[in-house]
């Protein structure tokens, strides 16, 4: 879960890494883009943080475009187990 918080954190603080996971052209490459960030979840724990969120910080996370929800974005999980 540790992972997913930070991914998190860092869609909602870094504006240049969030574009660079939604320019990404597709779930693979975004799954490849994320792991090599170094970021190692599954799409289970993403959506358990996901669910913590209050509605603000989701749309914070969705501003500008980088909708970053699970639904919309992490189809499969993000881990290299």
């Amino acid at each position: 879960l540790e992972s997913a918080k930070a991914f998190i954190e860092r869609m909602k603080t870094d504006e240049e890494f969030a574009r660079q996971v939604s320019n990404q052209k597709d779930q693979e490459a975004r799954k490849k883009f994320v792991l090599g960030e170094g970021f190692n979840f599954t799409a289970e724990e993403l959506n358990k943080v996901a669910d913590e969120l209050s509605e603000e910080d989701l749309q914070v996370v969705a501003a500008g475009g980088y909708v970053v929800y699970p639904c919309c974005v992490f189809h499969d999980a993000y881990s290299s187990k």
